[in-house]
């Protein structure tokens, strides 16, 4: 690029050259040719050389058709009257410095140029140029060469005619550069590059370091983090917070820092989870090994029956657990793989009410609901799962409802949600234990119903209600509602309906 940067520049330059000479050939062939001798008034064109190359920072040389010359601007012009020209350096400094300067301009493309003809004074006789012998030919050609100190010499020789080109020659015009003005312009250009290249990589540079700064380094030190949390090394302060910056870095911290806590937190809910389900299954496997040990030393049929009757609902817990415990154990899994959908909320309530008249319950208690939804409300979450919710909520209230009495499901909105109450007669719920009552393997039943149930029930409902963007939460009725000494317990499940 830089080559032909600098050849592009040189060829320019010459049809400059060559443009100026046709000027002033025509302008010597119509003025300063003698129209009755048919010779060039070589005093007249003296005189417009001089008027017509001061301008330009060119050369101009006159020969007469043999070659002759007859006028030098170098020669007319006061500047040119005397030749100013740099001599060898001497000492070794400026020896180097000369060598120093080539070895710059051949790498910066100054003289990239292949080997050329030297340039030498003529003197007197034009025809040591060739391009002087082809304008006596009537010809313009132009040449490149290199004088003493390696400086480019351009020329332009043209014919000088009345009626060009078919006309007599009556001279010849040779226009040429003086050494060393390409060569700065190309040297100028070149370093006008370099600036532009200095700077451009100063700025590179600075921004490469703010880049490092304000993205690398906190990049690095978050990776770094992150390394440490997964190799197990890190705790929750780990990840390095970025207060000051609101950008995206700070939010990929805080993302990270959010991340972060909740994967403890869920490594710290399995830790529980496993602690819970080791105690749960604790109890009646020792109540078990203690029925079993003592069966072999009951004294009659009748305590070996009781022993073993105790033994088998032991058992029957412990499938109990296990069951309800696999099932809240992929609750997480199924909830986050599979996609919600819209739920006809009235229809699912319906369903699960038809499922419990053709039920039996074990129990005289009878449900009923009362759906005061608009038509069309519709929910998103696993039909499934907001099945088990009510299900579950159905079951609790039945387990603690006194015989004859009623369950009643109501389901109406509240603002831009729907919610759906299951209310009881039973005992109600120790103002106390209000939300300790959604915990894992929390249990507090009458004595009939012991062992019946392994207490994930509620901890399922809150999951699932959770999960679909709702919330559930229990209450006391008052007394008056139900006409009992105790008003009974109110669960409500409030979910948010979808928007047309």
């Amino acid at each position: 690029m830089v080559q032909s940067s600098g050849r592009g520049l040189v060829e320019e330059r010459l049809n400059s050259i060559q443009q100026q000479a046709s000027i002033v050939a025509s302008a010597l062939g119509e003025y300063a040719v003698n129209s009755k001798t048919r010779t060039l008034d070589v005093d007249l064109a003296e005189r417009l050389l001089r008027q017509l190359i001061a301008p330009t920072r060119l050369r101009a040389r006159l020969y007469l058709p043999n070659g002759h010359q007859a006028a030098d601007t170098r020669l007319l012009l006061p500047l040119g009257v005397v030749q100013v020209a740099s001599l060898p350096p001497l000492d070794p400094w400026n020896q180097f410095k000369t060598w120093a300067k080539r070895i710059y301009d051949g790498v910066m493309g100054v003289r990239p140029f292949a080997k050329l003809p030297s340039y030498s004074e003529g003197g007197e006789d034009g025809r040591i140029y060739q391009e002087v012998v082809n304008a006596m030919a009537g010809q313009t050609s132009s040449a490149e060469r290199v004088d003493s100190q390696n400086r480019l010499v351009l020329s332009v020789a043209m014919p000088i005619q009345r009626v060009a080109p078919i006309g007599p020659t009556y001279g010849e015009l040779l226009v040429t550069t003086e050494g060393g003005d390409i060569d700065d312009i190309l040297r100028q250009e070149r370093f006008i590059l370099f600036e532009v290249f200095l700077v451009a990589f100063g700025v590179m540079l600075l921004s490469s370091l703010y880049l490092a700064g304000t993205i690398a380094e906190p990049v690095r030190r978050l990776a770094s983090a992150a390394d440490q949390v997964r190799s197990g090394s890190g705790g929750r302060d780990a990840i390095p917070g970025f207060p000051e910056r609101n950008d995206e870095i700070g939010d990929l911290a805080d993302s990270l820092k959010e991340m972060t806590a909740a994967l403890y937190d869920r490594i710290g809910a399995i830790e529980r989870f496993a602690a819970d389900v080791a105690h749960e299954l604790k109890n009646p496997l020792t109540s078990l090994a203690s029925a079993m040990e003592m069966l072999v030393r009951a004294p009659d049929d009748a305590a070996r029956q009781r022993l073993a009757a105790m033994a088998r609902a032991d058992v029957k817990r412990i499938d109990r657990l296990i069951t309800d415990i696999s099932d809240a154990s992929r609750l997480d899994a199924e909830l986050s793989r599979e996609p919600r959908t819209e739920i006809d909320l009235s229809h699912l309530l319906q369903t699960i009410l038809d499922i419990y008249e053709v039920t039996d319950r074990g129990r005289n208690v009878k449900v009923t609901l009362r759906d005061d939804l608009p038509g069309g409300i519709r929910v998103m979450g696993h039909d499934e799962r907001l099945g088990q919710v009510f299900r579950n909520l159905i079951d609790n209230a039945i387990s603690f409802s006194p015989e004859g009495s009623t369950v009643a499901i109501t389901a109406y909105m509240h603002h831009a949600f729907a919610r759906v109450t299951v209310e009881d007669s039973g005992p109600g719920i120790p103002p106390d234990n209000l939300e300790s009552i959604f915990e894992r393997f929390y249990t507090e039943r009458p004595d009939d119903t012991f062992g019946k149930n392994s207490g994930l029930g509620l901890s399922i409902a809150r999951q699932i209600t959770q999960n679909a963007g709702g919330r559930i939460w229990a209450e006391n009725r008052p007394a008056r509602e139900s006409g009992q000494a105790s008003g009974g317990a109110r669960f409500i499940v409030e979910l948010p309906t979808v928007t047309a």
